[in-house]
């Protein structure tokens, strides 16, 4: 018979292996590339010296002069907050009733939940690779009393539940708010809901979406590494120009423009020239993808395709990896050297135990049980510099 302790160590001894194999290496290209570890963890924070420059320890002189003066390393001293990631799942006290004397039914019921974890899984954390931190989903251009019209719907997926926040102070004005559908060619989103504040329009340019209570708090992804002011792990990019990638817009603010392999090999110079940075892997939007594949078919050359850890598939170029990402923002391509990336964790994912060990705990006055999913996190890259960015390219 099913019973509940036999959920809960199938939670713990059986999925959570394979549960915890697949959130790392199988829900984004770019994620499978970077490396975790548990290395320059303290407490609550992330803190690791980065060395920047050369030694200084070096110079010619007289056969018989003075030595050069020691001037070794350069360091800067990084600090992030560990970011708390959570995934949950919830089953009904009547469904393992139900499925007590099947123990295939109740696998069944557990593999469905599962892969519903997965999948939300999926979309939220590849979305936040490419994120700055804030969790902002979309900004609103207007709204009515059950209706939000938005800048761009690519962070999307019908039923997520949002806040609308400003963000000139990080105020949450409305909560616990369900997409139910999205409108993606006039980028409005139907909410579940009447919104009871004030009007939010494009006029004010301080209000956006971001997922429930996750205001500030999500991973430093790549738009926080490619702002080209402010501060990144606690230093100032003003004052520290190695903090600051290498960013290239086609467009000039004006009309975006077609990717060619001349601009890409020019980031890619670059980066090897200022940073001795090697790029290993290129991401951009499918319409950027699509772009490039039309200009190397004018030449009627052909696309390697490369295989990749965790299962995906890229097109090659010059031996580079080259795929999309639909978190990845419209006109835009990154360059990266996944080698100076590693994701810092406090521990690989655990479920959220009780005093008792138990993982399934019953909901506070519901008949449903629930177990979460935790991991104690952030991404640092070693070396911003290191990096490329073209935008402006025209989406095909």
């Amino acid at each position: 018979m099913v019973t509940l302790e036999s959920a809960n160590n199938a939670l713990k001894e059986v999925y959570l292996g394979v549960v915890s194999e697949q959130l790392n290496t199988s829900i984004n290209p770019l994620l499978a590339k970077i490396n975790q570890t548990t290395s320059d963890v303290w407490g609550k924070e992330i803190r690791k010296l980065a060395p920047f420059g050369i030694n200084g320890g070096i110079g010619a002189g007289d056969e018989d002069g003075a030595l050069p003066s020691a001037a070794g390393n350069t360091y800067a001293q990084f600090v992030l907050d560990l970011k708390n990631l959570y995934g949950k799942i919830e089953i009904s006290d009547k469904a393992i009733r139900a499925s007590q004397n099947s123990a295939g039914a109740f696998v069944n019921l557990l593999n469905a939940e599962m892969e519903g974890l997965i999948k939300a899984s999926s979309f939220n954390f590849g979305r936040m690779l490419y994120g700055n931190g804030t969790g902002i989903l979309a900004n609103i251009v207007s709204n009515d009393t059950k209706t939000l019209t938005l800048d761009s719907i690519y962070n999307l997926v019908e039923g997520m539940v949002v806040d609308i926040v400003d963000t000139a102070d990080g105020t949450v004005k409305e909560s616990g708010i369900r997409i139910m559908s999205i409108n993606r060619t006039s980028k409005v989103a139907n909410i579940d809901k009447q919104l009871t504040g004030s009007t939010y329009n494009k006029d004010e340019k301080t209000y956006a979406i971001c997922i429930q209570g996750s205001w500030g708090k999500e991973l430093t992804g790549l738009g926080a590494i490619f702002a080209p002011t402010g501060k990144l792990y606690g230093l100032d990019k003003s004052e520290y120009s190695w903090m600051i990638p290498y960013i290239n817009d086609l467009s000039k603010g004006s009309e975006p423009k077609d990717i060619t392999d001349v601009e890409m090999q020019t980031a890619i110079d670059a980066l090897e020239d200022y940073s001795a940075s090697t790029v290993d892997f290129i991401v951009c939007s499918a319409g950027v993808k699509r772009n490039y594949q039309t200009y190397v078919s004018s030449f009627r050359r052909n696309l390697d395709v490369l295989d990749l850890a965790g299962g995906y598939k890229a097109i090659s170029f010059n031996g580079i990896p080259l795929v999309s990402d639909r978190f990845v923002k419209p006109n835009t391509m990154y360059l990266l050297n996944t080698k100076e990336f590693a994701l810092h964790q406090l521990c690989d994912w655990q479920w959220l135990e009780g005093e008792d060990g138990r993982v399934i705990k019953q909901t506070q006055n519901k008949p449903t049980y629930t177990a979460t999913l935790v991991k104690y996190a952030d991404i640092i890259c070693n070396l911003p510099s290191g990096q490329a960015m073209i935008e402006g390219i025209k989406e095909s």
